[in-house]
C-alpha cells in the first residue's frame, strides 16, 4: 500500500460516508461536536487575549515599539487559537469521538461484510474501553509530542525540517488512529498493532495528508473511520484469495 492508495481510501471513505444516511449522520455528529467545542475554545482565546498577553509583557510607553506589542499580540492569539483548536480535537476525542468512530467503523463493516469483527471473548463494553485506552498511545501522546518538537524547530536552526517532519508524523497517527479501530476492537496487543503501522507507513501517510488542509482537514477527520474500514474489509478479502489460491502454504 503506497502514498496514492491511503489518499484514495480517505477520499472513499468520505464519499461513501456521504452516501449513506447512516454514516453521514455520525459523521456530522462528529463534526458538529469537533467544530462546537473549538469555536468555544476559540472565543474564551479571543475574550481574553489581552490579558494573556499583558502576563508576558507589559504594553510599552515608547511609540517606536508600540507595534512591536500589537504584532506579538496576535501572533500570540493567532497561536493559542491554533493550540484551541489541538486540544479540543483531544477532548472531543476522548469524550465523544472514539464511541462515534467505533460505531461507524461497524456500520461500514455490517454493510460491507454483513458482519463485524470483535474479539469473541468479550463484550462491546469491554471492547470500546480497551479502544479508549488506546488514544493516550495512539494520538495524544503522538500530538502533543509534535506541537513541543514543532515550537523548538522554531527556536533552531533547523527549524524549517522540525517544522515539516512534526506534522508529517502527527498525520500518520491520527490516520493509525482510524486504521487501527478494528485490531484493537479484536483487542490485538499494542506492540503488534504498532508493527502493522511501521510495515504501512507510505499507506497511513498517503491516508492523512488530507488532515493537513485547513478547514476541510476537520471533515475528513470526521469521517477517516469509514475510509479506514474500507481498507481494512478488502485487505482482508485480499489475503483470502491468496490463501485460496496457494492453499498449501496457508
Amino acid at each position: 500500500m503506497n502514498i496514492l492508495s491511503g489518499l484514495a481510501y480517505n477520499i472513499r471513505g468520505l464519499l461513501f460516508g456521504f452516501k449513506t444516511p447512516q454514516l453521514l449522520f455520525w459523521g456530522l455528529i462528529r463534526f458538529f461536536i469537533t467544530i462546537g467545542i473549538t469555536l468555544i475554545a476559540t472565543s474564551i482565546v479571543l475574550y481574553y487575549h489581552s490579558e494573556i498577553l499583558l502576563l508576558l509583557w507589559d504594553k510599552p510607553q515608547s511609540a517606536w515599539i508600540i507595534w512591536l506589542w500589537h504584532l506579538v499580540s496576535w501572533l500570540l492569539t493567532l497561536l493559542l487559537i491554533c493550540l484551541s483548536a489541538v486540544l479540543s480535537f483531544l477532548v472531543s476525542q476522548i469524550l465523544f469521538s472514539i464511541w462515534i468512530m467505533d460505531k461507524m467503523a461497524r456500520i461500514t463493516e455490517n454493510i460491507i461484510c454483513g458482519k463485524t469483527e470483535s474479539s469473541p471473548t468479550h463484550g462491546i463494553w469491554t471492547q470500546l474501553l480497551f479502544l479508549l485506552s488506546q488514544e493516550l498511545p495512539r494520538t495524544i501522546a503522538p500530538i502533543l509530542i509534535t506541537l513541543f518538537v514543532m515550537v523548538i524547530g522554531w527556536l533552531t536552526p533547523l527549524g524549517l525540517i522540525i517544522t515539516i517532519i512534526g506534522p508529517t508524523v502527527a498525520v500518520i497517527f491520527l490516520a493509525w488512529d482510524n486504521t487501527d479501530l478494528i485490531p484493537a476492537r479484536k483487542l490485538m496487543p499494542f506492540k503488534e498493532r504498532f508493527a502493522l503501522l511501521l510495515q504501512h507507513l507510505p499507506f497511513h501517510l498517503g491516508f492523512g495528508l488530507l488532515f493537513l488542509l485547513p478547514g476541510i482537514n476537520i471533515l475528513f477527520l470526521s469521517f477517516a473511520p469509514v475510509g479506514a474500514t474500507l481498507y481494512h474489509v478488502e485487505k482482508r478479502g485480499s489475503l483470502s484469495k491468496e490463501v485460496q489460491k496457494n492453499p498449501t502454504e496457508s
